[in-house]
């Protein structure tokens, strides 16, 4: 029996081996700083994390002036949305993007409106019901994971989302996951090497960053939108 008993253990080995591998990995994937004012001391590519807008902050993701900001029809006719597609808006807040994207795709398409704190997604639900926008769908996801089915969205955006994303990484390859083939990736940040911007640093992105945090991902770059009064949409497709 003793001959039997070293190959097994072998085997238990090579399995914690296996498991513990992953957030190894994700250690070595992530540096810290001294935290700056706006940043969680969290570091990724040579980029410091934002800190997240709590739910505290709902009132600012509708306040009037937004739509002269960012032009949101601008944003959803880059996009190219067309009636019966499924879309993933992604940090969806409020809803501000949700409602209008779900007009655009129709009674034949679907909107995943995901977000991952318990009171925005309170907020979420109660305001899709107020617009009567029962194609869209609130989901509570998490920190690393949108909680999407595999396979079956042909868009997913991030529209001032993606910097603050605690785990990177990992959204995106979640995200990928839920992507069909050739299905689409939409990060829409503030222009960081705009002047005319008025974000603060850490809530803007360059194009080049963006790219470079997606490359480790099945992703294939397609075009820059630079054409928005503040921002840039920085469209991805999954191969």
């Amino acid at each position: 029996m003793r001959p039997q008993a070293k190959p097994r253990a072998w085997a238990a080995a090579l399995l914690l081996l296996a498991a513990a591998l992953p957030a190894a990995l994700a250690q070595d994937r992530y540096g810290t700083v001294r935290p700056s004012e706006d940043g969680i001391g969290k570091t990724y590519m040579g980029r410091e994390i934002a800190q997240v807008m709590s739910f505290h902050g709902a009132d600012w993701l509708e306040r009037p002036e937004r739509t002269d900001e960012e032009r949101p029809d601008n944003v959803l006719a880059a996009l190219e949305l067309k009636p019966g597609l499924v879309v993933a808006d992604i940090g969806a807040g409020s809803g501000f993007y949700s409602w209008r994207i779900g007009k655009r795709v129709g009674a034949r398409g679907l909107v995943y409106a995901v977000d991952s704190q318990q009171e925005m997604f309170e907020l979420l639900r109660r305001q899709m019901a107020r617009r009567r926008a029962t194609n869209v769908k609130p989901v509570l996801g998490t920190a690393t994971d949108p909680r999407l089915p595999a396979n079956s969205i042909d868009l997913a955006l991030m529209i001032d989302v993606y910097h603050e994303l605690e785990h990177p990484y990992e959204m995106l390859a979640s995200i990928v996951r839920s992507l069909k083939p050739g299905g689409r990736l939409a990060i829409i940040e503030y222009r960081a090497d705009d002047p005319k911007v008025p974000i603060k640093k850490l809530h803007t992105m360059t194009d080049a960053q963006i790219r470079k945090e997606a490359a480790p991902h099945r992703l294939e770059w397609v075009k820059t939108i630079s054409t928005l009064p503040w921002q840039q949409v920085v469209l991805f497709r999954k191969t």
